[in-house]
C-alpha cells in the first residue's frame, strides 16, 4: 500500500492566510473624486401667517350663534383644592397663614398693611377752594367768524363748538377785533370790552 503524505504545517499556513491585495493607485494630486450629483430638493411653499391659518381654520360666522372668541384668548379657570397632584392642592394658591389666606379678606383703597399710607406721609400745602368759578375762555379773535352786527350769545357760541353748554363764559382781549358786534357774557376782561366798544359793538353782562 501506497502510504499518502501529510501537508506539512507551513503548507497549511498558506493556504489558510488570505491574498494580499494589489495596492491602490495614488490619487492625483490638487484633484478632486467627481461626486454624484443629486438633484436639487424642491422649494418649500411660505407657511401662511398665523392669523391666517387660524381664519381658515374655522368656518366664517354666519349668525351670532356661530360667533366665538378668538383661538387662546380665553382659558379654563384654575381649578384649586383638587389634591397635591394637580399643583394647586393643599393651600390652593394663597400660601401657609395670614389675612390673605384667610376667606372674605379685603382691604380699602390705600391700605398698606397698618403702616402710615402714602397719601398720609406726603406734606400738604395750600388748599382747594370750593367756590371757584371755572369759566370757558372766549378771545376776540374766536368772535371774527360772526358777521358784523351779530348777537353773540352763548347759545351761538356753543353752536360753534367755541364753548361748552351751561358753562359761564369769559371774553378775553386776545386778538383783533374790526367788526361791531352785540356780545353777550358772564364777564369780560377789561382789554377785550374796550376793544369791542371801539370797534362800534357792545357789551352786556349775563347774570349767573
Amino acid at each position: 500500500m501506497v502510504e499518502k503524505k501529510k501537508p506539512s504545517k507551513s503548507a497549511a499556513a498558506a493556504a489558510k492566510k488570505p491574498a494580499k491585495r494589489a495596492p491602490k493607485a495614488p490619487a492625483k494630486v490638487g484633484a478632486r473624486a467627481a461626486a454624484p450629483k443629486t438633484p436639487a430638493p424642491a422649494a418649500k411653499p411660505p407657511r401662511p401667517a398665523r392669523r391666517e391659518a387660524q381664519a381658515t381654520s374655522r368656518p366664517p360666522a354666519t349668525g351670532v350663534h356661530d360667533l366665538a372668541p378668538a383661538p387662546g384668548s380665553t382659558h379654563y379657570p384654575k381649578r384649586v383644592g383638587r389634591g397635591p397632584g394637580s399643583g394647586h392642592g393643599k393651600t390652593a394658591g394663597r400660601g401657609s397663614k395670614g389675612q390673605k389666606s384667610r376667606t372674605g379678606y379685603r382691604h380699602q383703597r390705600g391700605f398698606e398693611g397698618g403702616q402710615m399710607p402714602l397719601h398720609r406721609r406726603v406734606p400738604k400745602r395750600g388748599f382747594t377752594n370750593i367756590f371757584r368759578i371755572e369759566y370757558d375762555i372766549v378771545n376776540l379773535s374766536d368772535l371774527a367768524q360772526f358777521e358784523t352786527g351779530a348777537a353773540v350769545n352763548p347759545e351761538s357760541l356753543t353752536a360753534l363748538r367755541l364753548t361748552r353748554k351751561n358753562r359761564p363764559i369769559k371774553i378775553l382781549g386776545d386778538g383783533e377785533l374790526k367788526k361791531a358786534l352785540t356780545v353777550s357774557a358772564h364777564k369780560f376782561s377789561a382789554s377785550a370790552k374796550a376793544r369791542i366798544e371801539a370797534a362800534g359793538g357792545r357789551c352786556e353782562v349775563l347774570t349767573r
